[in-house]
């Protein structure tokens, strides 16, 4: 590990953190570009996405905007399908393609994204099967890659006119929690079988990396501070990391 990643972890968390976001799909990104074992990649991920994201959900849950019991469907086929996903293995060509796509996405939807009204007159639930679909697909990609999927449940909750700003961001907070709480033991199961998991140690830096970086985040996103800079650059940020990783998906592919 490299004595720039703790940096550049710190930094990611204190971006997303600032959007409401855990940060995990960039966690993922910079560990591969790092030429970090991409077997651990994914658990280190999920875990500093934890981390940043447990200071999200306090935020929301005192200002009373942790909407636990709408998100109850979603997260009722995410958390079993997020571990379903942490727990398949796949080969470290099929990750990097997977995760580039997965970056390549979020980062069009932050960059592209208008902000949203303060307020939504008409919010509505999602159908219940639209819920338990959307929740398992999300969660089976959240578990495969190391992400909390937040960042693609968002802006389906605002087309769907689903609440608030600020509901959708709690709710996205707890999503990703859960998803990432849930990967992580399907990630970790699967180092443990493979005598890995104690590789992780060595990683430590990067969790102190984000616990800094994330508060600074929830502070600055608590603040009066506008937050549409932040988000371009955080998108900027993504996309480069995504065609560096799509690239070196080619790269390798057309080698096989």
């Amino acid at each position: 590990m490299t004595s720039l990643l703790p940096f550049l972890f710190a930094l990611t968390a204190l971006l997303y953190a600032a959007v409401g976001f855990g940060g995990g799909s960039t966690y993922n990104a910079l560990l591969v570009l790092g030429d970090v074992d991409y077997r651990l990649i994914p658990s280190i991920a999920l875990m500093c996405n934890i981390i940043v994201v447990a200071g999200g959900m306090w935020r929301f849950g005192q200002q009373m905007a942790l909407p636990v019991r709408r998100m109850a469907l979603l997260l009722a086929t995410s958390i079993p399908a997020a571990w379903i996903g942490g727990r398949i293995p796949v080969s470290e060509l099929v990750f990097v393609g997977l995760l580039g796509s997965a970056l390549l996405l979020a980062g069009l939807r932050m960059l592209l994204a208008k902000t949203p009204e303060e307020t939504l007159a008409d919010a509505r639930a999602l159908p219940v099967p639209a819920s338990l679909g959307l929740g398992a697909g999300i969660g089976l990609l959240a578990g495969l890659v190391g992400i909390g999927g937040g960042i693609f449940l968002a802006p389906i909750l605002y087309m769907a006119r689903w609440g608030s700003p600020q509901q959708i961001a709690g709710g996205c907070s707890l999503f990703i929690f859960c998803n990432s709480l849930s990967g992580l033991a399907g990630q970790g199961a699967k180092l443990i079988d493979t005598g890995m998991a104690g590789a992780l140690i060595a990683y430590w830096p990067l969790a102190l990396g984000v616990l800094a970086g994330g508060q600074i985040g929830s502070w600055l996103a608590s603040s009066r501070l506008q937050p549409d800079w932040i988000k371009r650059l955080t998108a900027v940020l993504i996309l480069y990391v995504a065609a560096r990783l799509l690239l070196r998906f080619a790269t390798s592919f057309a080698g096989c």
